[in-house]
Formats: C-alpha cells, structure tokens, sequence
C-alpha cells in the first residue's frame, strides 16, 4: 500500500479528533517549509526521521534506448538527497527483501 499525503490526513485527523482541513493545513505548510530551503541549496535535518540535502549530479553521457548507438549528453543538475535517520534505518532492515519484492509484485499484477 502506498502511503499518500490524503491517507496521513485521515490518520492524523482521526487520531487527534482535528478536522481534516485543519490537519491539511498543517500537513502541507510542513511540506512547504521544508521544500523551501531546499530549493535554496540548504539541508533539513529532522531529527531520527532524515537528512535532505541538496547535491549536484555530475554531467555524463547517457544512451538512448530507442537508438543505443547515439550518445545523449546529460547535465550537471541539482537533486535531493534523502537519507534516513537511524530509528527509519533500523526499522526498514527489520523487513525481509522477500517481502518488499512480494509487494512489488502484488501491486504491478493488481488490476487498475
């Protein structure tokens, strides 16, 4: 199951007994005030959850798949790094690999 920003508005809101839009407000101005610096250049460090920072991709040569012989030039570019906090960590490495590929699988065969 995918987790989306309306389900985390549901759980909050019927957790905490606050209307969903009021949960809505504050779930997005979280997300925009972490969006913000980054798209400065800066890091946000959340406490046991991540790090995102922003780091620079080097420029390469790429392949066309459609065309494997001809080389497509790919630009140095600005992407964020996510990288989980140790409580996230530990608590990912106790899932089976097996598991998360049955997932995988599960959701790819599931009907749209």
């Amino acid at each position: 199951m995918t987790l989306t920003k309306r389900d985390l508005v549901i759980r909050i809101s019927s957790d905490t007994h606050v209307p969903q839009q009021q949960v809505l407000d504050v779930v997005q101005k979280t997300l925009d005030y972490i969006a913000e610096p980054l798209a400065n250049g800066d890091t946000v460090e959340l406490r046991n959850f991540a790090v995102f920072e922003v780091k620079v991709r080097k420029a390469r040569i790429g392949r066309n798949p459609n065309a494997p012989a001809t080389d497509v030039p790919i630009p140095e570019r600005s992407v964020v790094k996510f990288k989980p906090g140790k409580e996230m960590r530990t608590e990912v490495l106790k899932i089976s690999p097996e598991m998360v590929l049955a997932k995988k699988k599960e959701k790819h065969e599931a009907p749209p």
